[in-house]
């Protein structure tokens, strides 16, 4: 059982939503992002996504991919990006870290180097979003081997015959994403979320997390109530990209949790 089945665990034993929160790894410096990490589960957060910064993020908005910018300009890599979850892990080990990001900083490391690594820094998923389900033997099934959750992103465009497929390898959770688009481009509905929701779990035991278009705590609750939970990335990102201190950006996320806790 990895940090992620314990945690949906605990959280389904006390009937309660999940609230996942995404940040960029080294945005806006290594030391603040650190610090808003760190302080991410006091403030309510059940998962941690950890954005490894890229240069071609394709699926990432404005917003997210200006924070990966900001990061690459500071100096991030992917190995110190494994640092930031070994400095946490000092304090902390019972937070799921979940890195979200694309396959070539992966693959230039090595998929068997990385995975090693990612095991002793602490991870304990992976989210890839440029690997299909048909290069699941690149990385998904050693990750799995590895013992990391490799969670597979549906989205509104998985029709019923292309989701097996979807779902075959994927563990942890699955991450529906709630528009057709990239991040941050639209808000979601809860209306249009549910049957889509209740689609895949017709289909697999896994809790599904909705992310994708939630800013505020009154979405988050209402997204929530009809998922396992949610995540939100590009609110938290745009908060950090304003210059917010880092008590600012931890009170923002503490709304979005409590929303998301009310479910």
């Amino acid at each position: 059982m990895t940090r992620i089945d314990a945690k949906f665990a605990e959280l389904k034993a006390a009937s309660k939503k999940a609230f996942v929160s995404y940040i960029m790894a080294g945005d806006p410096d290594y030391q603040r992002s650190l610090e808003i990490m760190k302080g991410l589960p006091e403030a309510g957060v059940d998962i941690i996504e950890l954005g490894v910064p890229f240069t071609d993020p394709m699926a990432d908005g404005p917003t997210i991919q200006l924070a990966g910018q900001r990061a690459l300009a500071g100096g991030m890599t992917l190995e110190k990006t494994l640092q930031m979850a070994r400095e946490f892990r000092e304090d902390d080990d019972t937070t799921p870290i979940v890195l979200m990001g694309y396959y070539n900083p992966i693959y230039n490391r090595g998929v068997e180097r990385f995975l090693t690594d990612a095991k002793d820094a602490g991870i304990d998923g992976l989210i890839v979003v440029d690997l299909p389900p048909e290069e699941d033997d690149e990385l998904c099934i050693p990750a799995s081997e590895a013992g990391l959750n490799f969670i597979r992103l549906a989205t509104p465009t998985t029709d019923d015959k292309r989701l097996p497929k979807v779902l075959e390898n994927t563990s942890g959770f699955v991450y529906y994403v709630s528009i057709t688009g990239i991040t941050g481009a639209a808000a979601a509905e809860a209306a249009d979320v549910a049957p889509e929701v209740a689609r895949i779990k017709a289909q697999t035991d896994l809790p599904v997390i909705v992310g994708f278009g939630i800013r505020t705590p009154e979405t988050a609750q209402t997204i929530a109530s009809v998922a396992d939970g949610c995540v939100v990335g590009s609110a938290i990102v745009g908060e950090i990209a304003k210059g917010a201190p880092v008590s600012g950006v931890l009170d923002f996320v503490r709304g979005l949790a409590e929303g998301a806790h009310r479910a």
